[in-house]
């Protein structure tokens, strides 16, 4: 059989063939000059400095957790603890020793190396005298530290700490370089895939790829956060194209009309944001607990939300994320109750009210809830002045200070329960009861029981009103279409970036 070829038909063929594999070939290329590389990213507030170890705004965590600093362990979109800087760990039978294998060829941004004794000098600081760490609590069980060899780090607690593998995923536990750290407030060098490369106060934050990190490189090349404090700019720098992307968008009651916009993709999780008004417990009408009971059944929770968030949020009556296994739902404790809330303040001796300040930070929540609540009150004889503080003030005024009556703050730490049974924490609660349920939750390791002591601390603080609990901060992500791997959850503070891409 002979087989006959059309010498011109072939030469076509060939042709056609590889003009194709050449059109491929350059269209793939385009594609891929044209694959952004650099993301911005519009924030709320401007952190008061850059060092997450020293200092409790969560605006500081939103823009160097996971991206700039790394700790032992990391909390995970989905809340789960797992493996970072130490690799593995091993835990005496005591569930008093903490072994950790640190990972090698890790280094921190200015070329040098990262080994357990950094790793030791970083909670050692932590936990010191002179601390200004606002979470200085988490490591107050650590009994001694010691780095065995360069990826071994040795840490023996006083008594068995269930939570203290999921504290060191905080970021207040980052590790920082003794060379470094008192630096940090300005020009961060941690390990992460990120580098610092400026700061413009007022304005915007810039961050670089990691050319030298030690893991999973990261495929942004640059990111910039852009501090943008008003929610109608906010809507305009979106729109504009200025801003790729709200993690936390306040101007709430456009996402009807973002998301029906293909330019953005808009997705609304949850947080660890217990959104509370805080009330001093040792001033002035405060300190009677029948006084803060009043507060509590005077205020519509439900109208703050839909006011103030236009429904984005969920209510709560207890300081507890409500997602979590261990939530008790307490929201019946204190329903809206306008004449019980007068008797309460009667039988405590302030039967035509009183006058107190509130003091409001930024964040919408605060300013928009803090305006219906001075309403609410004003309904049982409670006149509210209102005071504005900027971000600064407050932490200086308020968190720090512990002057004020009221304030409205979201407290987005995770698992954060314990904050009460600190003494000098800012609303200044004092409960026998309280810290020794959280004696025995520091001293058992079952999940369930764990649970059972949870649920007990939940209905302690509530039942003394230590504060108004109003909801669980929602959070409302916007982002273009085109921008994948933002997280929906905010488990921790932050806006981890390691995972973020453009297709």
């Amino acid at each position: 059989m002979k087989i006959r070829f059309n010498r011109r038909v072939m030469l076509g063929t060939v042709l056609a063939a590889a003009f194709s594999t050449v059109t491929v070939a350059l269209t793939a290329t385009a594609h891929a000059q044209l694959v952004r590389t650099d993301v911005n990213i519009g924030v709320r507030l401007e952190p008061p400095h850059l060092d997450p170890t020293g200092g409790a705004a969560a605006a500081i965590d939103e823009i160097t957790y996971a991206n700039i600093f790394e700790g032992l362990t990391r909390i995970d979109r989905n809340g789960e603890v797992g493996p970072w800087l130490a690799e593995s760990w091993e835990v005496s039978e005591d569930g008093l020793t903490y072994t950790f294998r640190l990972r090698e060829g890790v280094t921190f941004h200015d070329g040098t190396a990262f080994d357990a004794a950094d790793a030791k000098f970083a909670l050692d600081r932590a936990r010191g005298e002179f601390s200004t760490n606002a979470q200085k609590q988490l490591f107050a069980g650590i009994d001694t530290i010691e780095a065995v060899e360069p990826t071994l780090l040795k840490v023996t607690l006083a008594k068995p700490n269930g939570a203290f593998l999921f504290n060191l995923g905080w970021g207040d536990a980052a590790m920082v370089a003794e060379e470094t750290a008192v630096s940090n407030t300005s020009k961060p060098i941690g390990t992460g895939p990120f580098k610092f490369v400026q700061w413009v106060q007022g304005d915007r934050i810039e961050l670089s790829k990691n050319p030298e990190y030690w893991g999973e490189p990261a495929t942004l090349d640059k990111a910039t956060f852009k501090i943008i404090g008003d929610p109608a700019a906010e809507l305009a720098a979106l729109m504009a194209g200025d801003i790729d992307a709200f993690p936390n968008f306040q101007a709430t009651e456009n996402l009807p009309m973002i998301a029906a916009d293909p330019r953005f993709t808009v997705a609304v999780g949850s947080t660890e944001g217990e959104t509370i008004l805080a009330m001093n417990n040792k001033k002035g009408p405060l300190a009677d607990v029948r006084v803060r009971q009043a507060i509590s059944h005077a205020v519509d929770r439900q109208a703050i939300i839909d006011g103030a968030m236009f429904g984005n949020g969920t209510p709560i009556g207890t300081h507890f994320a409500p997602h979590h296994p261990a939530y008790v739902d307490l929201t019946g404790t204190y329903p809206l109750d306008l004449d019980k809330a007068r008797a309460l303040l009667a039988e405590a001796g302030y039967p035509d009210g009183f006058k107190a300040t509130i003091k409001l930070p930024p964040p919408t929540y605060a300013r928009r809830g803090g305006e219906l609540i001075a309403s609410d009150l004003k309904k049982i004889g409670v006149e509210l002045e209102i005071v504005p503080l900027e971000w600064a003030q407050w932490l200086s005024e308020v968190f720090k200070g512990k002057d004020f009556d009221f304030t409205i703050v979201s407290h987005t730490e995770p698992m954060d329960i314990n904050i009460y049974g600190r003494k000098d924490y800012y609303f200044q609660y004092d409960s026998a009861a309280f810290d020794e349920v959280m004696a025995r939750l520091d001293t058992t390791a079952d999940q369930q029981a764990r649970y059972e002591l949870l649920g007990e601390a939940q209905r302690i603080i509530t039942e003394d009103a230590v504060n108004v609990y109003l909801f669980q901060l929602a959070k409302a992500g916007v982002w273009a279409s085109g921008l994948k791997g933002m997280w929906v959850n905010s488990p921790i503070q932050a806006n981890d970036l390691t995972g973020v891409s453009w297709e």
